[in-house]
């Protein structure tokens, strides 16, 4: 199969052995490592001394089940890799672990695009699978970057320490990962606001984000029945104004604002969301930009809007355009605003 060594600008990929059952069993019985894993608590150098023996003979991927592949850097191992590649029905899965000490830098999801390429270049494996616990948002934000798309949840479908959770699904095909690595990733010459009629919807209610950051923006599916049967606040209907995001002629994003009413007396930023293939081109802030551009010409003195907290969320984004929270909630989420 000559998939193993793989080396990176940073990582060799590798079969782990033996002798490294020490290192596997410190960061496996780290109780954040191990929180959403499934192996035994403690689990003990002997335990990974038995793991790795079974797979000592190998000096490559097991083209029928499960390898423990070490992520080294600078000659340390600082995670691993669970690999299971099933030759005769062409499919794959992936699992990732990184030691506290290296974790935030980027190593998970170095090691884990390198092992998917490879598998994809050097087998005839035309899918991948991941999964992961529907709390493990950390997870989440390794396999989505690199083009995975969330597939489902099984419910009590993994029996963890003797208590059934649900499993969410994640997977990429030989054609996902293509037409992912391919995308336009540079800046748009043009970014437009495109008014939402019966014809132009559609491609819009396509979009979607990453699944691990529905957390902080609702899906489109929501963003519309909000539009279509907004709900009654302090005993007043709010007014909308909704635009789909082009950036090239392209759908790539949805804004929806709550106008100033009586009820409502500044705008306030209700939906906001980028699609998970054009995120990172700077997208959101020229959107932002021309939102800001024209309340301002029309008088306003704020634009108020909330978000949710926690990692991966857009306080940070929010903050560089120079949002400051009220010290006020809105359904659980802080409140912020922006002097025009």
């Amino acid at each position: 199969m000559a998939v193993l060594p793989i080396r990176t600008e940073r990582l060799v990929l590798r079969v782990m052995r033996p002798g490294e059952a020490a290192a596997l069993a410190a960061y496996r019985n780290d109780p954040e490592v191990a929180r959403y894993q499934d192996w035994p608590v403690p689990f003990t150098v002997a335990d990974a001394e038995r793991l790795l023996a079974g797979q000592a003979h190998l000096v490559d991927l097991d083209p029928e089940g499960w390898t423990q592949v070490a992520i080294e850097h600078d000659g340390q191992v600082v995670g691993d890799l669970g690999v299971r590649v099933e030759t005769s029905c062409r499919r794959a899965t992936i699992g990732y672990t990184i030691a506290p000490s290296a974790q935030h830098r980027g190593f998970a999801v170095e090691a884990a695009g390198a092992m998917i390429d490879a598998v994809f270049e050097r087998t005839e494996t035309w899918r991948i699978v991941a999964t992961a616990d529907d709390a493990n948002r950390a997870s989440m934000r390794v396999i989505e970057p690199l083009g995975f798309r969330f597939e489902g949840i099984a419910r009590q479908a993994a029996l963890v320490r003797g208590k059934w959770v649900d499993d969410v699904q994640f997977a990429i095909t030989r054609d996902d990962r293509a037409a992912w690595v391919s995308r336009v990733r540079t800046p748009p010459e043009r970014v437009e606001l495109v008014e939402l009629v019966h014809e132009t919807a559609l491609p819009y209610a396509e979009l979607a984000t990453h699944r691990h950051q529905e957390a902080f923006v609702a899906p489109m599916s929501d963003s519309f029945r909000n539009a279509l049967l907004p709900e009654e606040v302090n005993g007043g209907q709010p007014e909308l104004w909704l635009r789909g995001i082009a950036a090239d002629g392209e759908p790539v994003g949805f804004v929806m604002l709550v106008l100033v009413t009586d009820t409502f007396p500044d705008p306030y930023l209700w939906r906001f969301l980028i699609d998970r293939r054009h995120q990172r081109r700077g997208i959101g802030g020229r959107v932002m930009s021309m939102l800001i551009e024209q309340l301002r010409a029309e008088g306003h003195e704020r634009l108020v809007l909330s978000w949710g907290t926690g990692p991966g969320g857009p306080e940070l984004f929010y903050r560089r355009l120079g949002f400051e929270p009220t010290g006020n909630m809105l359904d659980h989420e802080l409140e912020a605003a922006l002097v025009l």
